[in-house]
């Protein structure tokens, strides 16, 4: 954790105004579905994978998402909006537990 605290709403559309139309779309697709691999970002927004990848790596420099290792499958990382807290509680990553 580096002590900032975590993104508004508002510092987000700012951070977002910049970005490419295929990240915030993905920004948007993970504000209404919540968690989503990838892959279940590329099904949802019908984007090629590719353009998926480009944009969640610019979302995360802008640190408008967060990722963690999936439960389900290792080789996949789940991607979230920063701030949102379904996944972690208490805002920890590491307390969460596989059911």
């Amino acid at each position: 954790m580096t002590g900032q605290p975590a993104p508004s709403a508002e510092s987000s559309g700012s951070a977002l105004r910049d970005l490419p139309p295929s990240a915030k779309l993905v920004a948007k697709t993970l504000e209404y579905e919540g968690e989503l691999t990838q892959s279940g970002l590329a099904s949802e927004t019908l984007l090629p994978a590719r353009t998926v990848r480009h944009a969640l790596k610019r979302l995360e420099e802008h640190d408008v998402v967060q990722s963690r290792i999936s439960f389900i499958d290792a080789r996949q990382r789940v991607y979230s909006l920063a701030g949102d807290e379904r996944g972690f509680p208490n805002g920890d990553a590491s307390a969460v537990v596989p059911r």
